[in-house]
């Protein structure tokens, strides 16, 4: 449950903390206020990619740190945090991220570093955020069978089916490449070979072209760099009339002042601790300028370094198949071209040895792939099995919530569509079937694909459902705007039912509607200020006179007599405070 969330520096944020509680919370606010903002930092806590423009102007540093306690129930809580050493206090985290104008950051969970798709992968586990843009999402059907396996609790089923599909496709690829004529064959192996001697004598390290390119601009730049930091070093400390000078000097008067007025107490500490962190960074500073050196050999060997390495980078990482198999291990990360090549020199080694050996294995191969495909057939129909047991489930769970939520004759199911060649069963990366969503909105017609049916108030209380039908552990759920394309009768229902799934999980909403801000049990206001000529915006849980005008506003669009008078009766007779 997130407990505390601090933001700093963060588009037009300068600087909040909030506290939270559990149950439903509400955060509302005038269009343009910044409720997006307050999304987006949480987006960002979560793993989202973020660029440095969302550094509030004239800042230096954007971060958002939250307080988090977990429940030392959930296992998959718990067991991700042992793997990378992680120990809760008081089962609660400190999590905070942080990104500056150069576009790095850093990540931590309590005082642990973690990369961003450590982050991901963890705060998935805890916090499910729910935007305009996954109704797009529920508008493809490639993310229908993610969501009824997450129901059926199949998961890790489908991945290890999916790893035994790979594996058998790995094989068969194999069987062709060992039937091949023997000419074929050995351009083949002296192809690979010369491949992997080429990785080989190159030696490729992990990281290694991010590190060399940061190391051939710091060289290259060279005089530029120093100069600058002789500039600092010359304000700093080294010139006459230096900061450290003054701040020293300025330290002494006030200890001979604090003699006369023991009031400058906590002052005069404040000014000797700044001078001694002063005194610090001076050390630090001389240190690095002492270790500047301009080595134009270490340049040119850094420069043919990476002309080599951006050839096999060329030659090996573009290849279709390592493509694929290294964005499995997170595309985009520092050094994943570099696993590229080496993967691709695995795989090239193990053709190899494949190919080297063609005759003697083509027998064992055989026998593996009939294994393999009486397994992988086994494992299809048992996840077949299990996916039409769990989508008559999921229809009838679905179903019965979009009914309560304000469409009552709506039916919605989960269609588990077998896929086959002729009487053969037709296996997939993920099974034997393609899974479709369909919904019918009105008595007497029959289902259809809700991209043809749905409008944007219905998806919105089907993604509604779907998010709370399923069986998981996630405590916090965040809906953004989940009131788009509804009012009236509906949007009472779905202010009752986010209050009703409030009493077992923490919820929060961004909404426009006062007919699901008053079901609330906690309600926030995001309003946009201006003070000194900058605009900020700023957020607060609102008290029972700031919410009954924030209602009316809500309401009316002002806090007039009938307004406030509109919303005592919501507030007598929905409120949820």
């Amino acid at each position: 449950m997130l407990e505390e969330l601090s933001i700093r520096n963060y588009a037009l944020i300068n600087s909040i903390t909030l506290s939270f509680r559990s149950g439903f919370n509400v955060l509302s606010g005038e269009t343009g206020a910044g409720k997006s903002i307050i999304v987006g930092s949480l987006s960002f806590l979560m793993g989202g990619k973020a660029e440095a423009d969302v550094i509030r102007s004239g800042s230096e540093e954007a971060s958002v740190t939250a307080v988090v306690s977990v429940n030392k129930d959930n296992n998959e809580v718990m067991e991700w945090l042992s793997s990378h050493d992680i120990e809760t206090e008081e089962d609660t985290l400190i999590i905070r991220r942080s990104i500056k104008t150069t576009g790095r950051g850093s990540i931590y969970i309590q005082s642990v570093p973690v990369t961003r798709a450590d982050l991901t992968e963890f705060m998935g586990l805890l916090f499910d955020l729910h935007g305009q843009h996954n109704h797009e999402s529920l508008l493809k059907k490639e993310s229908h069978r993610r969501y009824l396996d997450r129901f059926a609790g199949i998961e890790e089923e489908v991945a290890a089916y999916n790893k035994v599909f790979l594996e058998l496709g790995e094989k068969r690829k194999a069987m062709d490449a060992s039937l091949s004529s023997e000419r074929d064959r050995e351009q083949r192996i002296e192809l690979l070979g010369y491949a992997v001697d080429e990785i080989t004598r190159a030696d490729v390290k992990p990281a290694e072209i991010r590190e060399l390119e940061n190391e051939a601009q710091k060289l290259g730049d060279f005089e530029k760099l120093a100069g600058l930091i002789n500039a600092a070093a010359d304000i700093f400390f080294d010139g006459e009339e230096s900061a450290l000078d003054h701040t020293r000097r300025a330290k002494n008067a006030l200890d001979n002042a604090l003699s006369v007025d023991s009031s400058l107490g906590e002052i005069s500490k404040r000014l000797e601790d700044l001078y001694y962190e002063a005194e610090d960074i001076a050390g630090e500073l001389r240190a690095y300028r002492d270790s500047l050196t301009y080595d134009p050999q270490r340049l040119e060997a850094v420069d043919e370094r990476l002309a080599l390495l951006y050839k096999l980078k060329k030659k090996y990482a573009k290849d279709p198949a390592v493509v694929d198999a290294a964005a499995g291990a997170g595309a985009g990360d520092a050094g994943n071209d570099e696993e590229a090549i080496l993967l691709y020199k695995t795989r090239a080694q193990a053709e190899i040895d494949t190919l080297s050996g063609a005759a003697e294995n083509r027998e064992k191969l055989k026998e593996e792939i009939a294994a393999m495909e009486k397994d992988i057939v086994s494992r299809a129909l048992v996840l077949r099995q299990k996916r039409t047991a769990a989508a008559q489930k999921l229809g009838d769970g679905i179903s019965e919530i979009i009914r309560y939520l304000g469409m009552p004759n709506a039916r919605f199911a989960a269609a588990v569509n077998p896929k086959t060649q002729g009487e053969k069963i037709s296996l997939g990366p993920w099974g034997a079937e393609e899974v479709e969503f369909l919904i019918s909105a009105n008595t007497g017609e029959p289902l259809k694909e809700l991209a043809r049916i749905a409008s944007g108030g219905e998806l919105s209380r089907v993604m509604l459902a779907i998010k709370t039908v399923l069986k998981d552990n996630i405590e916090t759920l965040v809906f953004d705007e989940i009131d788009t394309g509804i009012g009236g009768e509906v949007a009472l229902a779905v202010g009752e039912y986010l209050k009703k799934i409030g009493e077992a999980k923490q919820i929060f909403c961004v909404t426009h509607l006062a007919s699901i801000a008053v079901r609330a049990g906690n309600h926030f206001k995001v309003e946009k200020k201006t003070e000194g000529g900058k605009t900020f915006t700023g957020v607060g849980p609102l008290s029972a006179e700031g919410r009954r005008k924030e209602i009316a506003r809500m309401l009316s669009g002002d806090a007039g007599g009938a307004a406030l008078a509109h919303a005592d009766e919501m507030i007598a007779k929905y409120g949820g405070i």
